[in-house]
């Protein structure tokens, strides 16, 4: 059911000159991208005066070296198969994950659950349908999930069911430490239930809309779900004590909740009146589930259940779980929002730990824009897509086209002209022209001439070759590692991928403008230039590679296979771009490239034909 800085820029101290228009002479400050505390940073004599390497890795900062970090798929309801709005949520917070490992390599520093909920009226009344007992459909369904995010890379570390013996226990203990703590008491509660949406609700939000019948039926205003009048006794979460802190929370981390629209949602909620909770049912009516600790006429309710998945994966009750809390992200679907904004952070408040660090939301994907139904036939079966797009394809697209912001829209054309012209023409083209035998014959990472290529722009005396475009392309792939950071930080890995993206194509530019094909190895004048156009698009593509890691890790494998770049190689602590433009020895120069491996990424618009085919199958 739960569904779903790295471096600072400064000013150098002295201007560097540069031929403006006409041939007048500009004086203009460059800017350095200088690494974080803990970050190597070389200075090159020149005079009296020193610059700042400013390729410098994208490391661990020192605060960041020995922190833990935390990641979380919601755990994702046994009721139906997985579509690719599961796939979305699991792959953003896998790129978070596989970014953050790039950062602090360290195993142990680094951990990432997803899992499946399998408690609750849905799955009781799914499985009587279905004519299985409950634990066999959770066992089924449980497993289609965890082939799903197998077959798509999804490298979580942990894979958690709300069956096991170890969850009991924790949610057990979780609830006896609110009880403990005067939180929990019995009452009649009476009021609206969304057995679709395992919630309860107050009048103002249910709206009555005409039924099958014709009849007007109550449903709820947010999901549109069917919802009935439930009057029982249960025990109830003194949840109205929390409204307050709540605000005091959220007000003084405005990044808490990710994007900021969803941040100003969730205040907004919190003026309203927090009614207190009911967490838990008869078990005469909803039985498979936990039991209240000491009383089994009662089952605890299913949002309390799951939400406590998060502890039990790092270790709940035991004292080792405080190394991991709070230092954590919630990736979840703007659906749930209120279950985790509003609910999880008042259970935890009150069971006297602090709120998760942050919580990401991303919003839901439709399909040629509608909503994704079984009664329309349009849902998007992601084992198909992963088959027919490559994992890698997938992946990209998944997380490049989506925006957390809004909903986002899925038709097969889109799929094809966005890889075709990113993956297959862009990247892969790039590599395939650089790397290919009539214009690197010894199958090397050719040398860099500094005279062709010198860091001082501006100059245009013989025998410089590169031009004003040349060092605009050096410095955005140099800043490049920082802009990616930052909008991972943010939770916009679609504009990290736009990045990527941007410099790609400023790389073939690059290629396209000096026509490396035209040059002759056996020229003295052509081979220094040669050599040193195809070297600054093979650290262009190094930089590439390591940073698509995250997004599509068999691909950029491949890349940086092809490079020549060994396994240890590939972190951001060790993405030191063109360390040649700045004097200093760069340790691919001369080697051996890697095996060929044929095309990178295969168009897959070969033909109209075999779009209409692909998409009948």
């Amino acid at each position: 059911m739960l569904r779903m800085r790295p471096s600072h820029v400064l000013p150098e101290s002295r201007p560097r000159r540069r031929l403006g228009p006409a041939g007048t002479m500009l004086r203009i400050p460059v800017f350095r991208l200088l690494g974080r505390t803990g970050v190597s940073r070389v200075s090159l004599q020149e005079g009296s005066a020193s610059r700042h390497y400013s390729s410098g890795s994208l490391g661990a900062r020192d605060d960041v070296c020995d922190a833990r970090a935390y990641f979380t798929t919601p755990i994702f309801y046994v009721n139906a198969a997985p579509h690719i709005g599961h796939l979305y949520s699991a792959l953003l917070a896998d790129a978070l994950y596989r970014h953050r490992r790039l950062r602090v390599p360290s195993v142990a520093a680094t951990r990432f659950s997803t899992g499946t909920d399998e408690h609750g009226l849905k799955i009781q009344q799914a499985a009587a349908t279905a004519g299985l007992a409950p634990t066999e459909l959770c066992d089924r369904v449980s497993a289609q999930f965890q082939q799903l995010f197998q077959e798509a890379g999804i490298s979580c570390t942990d894979f958690i069911r709300t069956t096991e013996a170890r969850h009991r226990a924790a949610v057990q203990h979780f609830w006896g430490v609110l009880k403990a703590r005067g939180l929990l008491y019995k009452g009649l509660y009476e009021g609206w239930y969304c057995a679709s949406d395992e919630c309860f609700l107050p009048e103002t939000k249910v709206t009555w809309q005409p039924g099958p019948s014709g009849d007007s039926c109550p449903v709820s205003l947010e999901s549109g779900h069917p919802v009935s009048w439930t009057k029982e006794e249960n025990y109830i979460f003194r949840l109205s004590q929390f409204r307050e802190p709540l605000q005091r929370w959220l007000r003084s981390n405005p990044q808490a909740i990710t994007p900021e629209p969803f941040h100003h949602a969730v205040l907004q909620w919190l003026e309203d009146e927090l009614p207190d909770l009911s967490v838990s049912r008869r078990s005469s009516h909803l039985h498979w589930g936990i039991p209240v600790p000491g009383d089994d006429s009662q089952t605890i309710y299913v949002w309390l259940d799951a939400l406590v998945n998060y502890l039990t994966v790092i270790g709940y009750p035991n004292a080792e779980f405080k190394s991991w809390w709070p230092a954590t992200s919630h990736v979840i679907g703007k659906d749930i929002l209120k279950f985790h904004a509003i609910y999880w952070p008042a259970f935890l408040l009150g069971a006297g730990m602090s709120p998760p660090h942050r919580i990401y939301v991303h919003s839901h994907w439709t399909v040629c824009g509608q909503k994704m139904s079984k009664s329309l036939g349009n849902v998007v079966d992601p084992r198909t897509c992963l088959d027919r797009y490559t994992v890698d394809g997938f992946r990209y697209f998944l997380l490049r086209q989506g925006v957390p912001n809004w909903d986002c829209d899925y038709y097969d054309e889109k799929v094809v002209k966005l890889l075709d012209s990113e993956l297959a023409d862009a990247l892969g083209g790039l590599l395939n022209r650089c790397t290919a035998n009539r214009i690197n014959p010894s199958g090397t990472y050719p040398s860099f001439c500094t005279t062709c290529f010198p860091s001082e722009p501006g100059l245009l005396e013989a025998p410089v070759r590169a031009q004003a475009e040349d060092y605009a392309l050096v410095s955005a792939v140099a800043t490049l590692p920082k802009q990616v950071a930052d909008h991972y930080d943010n939770f916009q890995i679609y504009k990290a991928l736009e990045a990527v993206s941007s410099c790609v194509r400023q790389t073939n530019g690059f290629v396209q403008r000096h026509a490396p094909w035209k040059l002759n190895w056996e020229s003295p004048v052509d081979a220094p230039w040669l050599g040193t156009v195809l070297h600054v698009a093979f650290e262009c593509l190094r930089v590439f590679g390591t940073l698509l890691q995250p997004v599509t890790p068999s691909l950029a494998d491949r890349l940086l296979s092809r490079l020549g770049v060994s396994a240890t190689e590939r972190g951001l602590g060790e993405l030191y771009f063109l360390p040649r433009f700045y004097g200093h020895p760069c340790p691919f120069e001369g080697r051996r490239l890697g095996p060929e491996t044929g095309l990178l990424f295969p168009r897959l618009d070969q033909s109209r034909a075999w779009l209409m085919k692909a998409h009948r199958t």
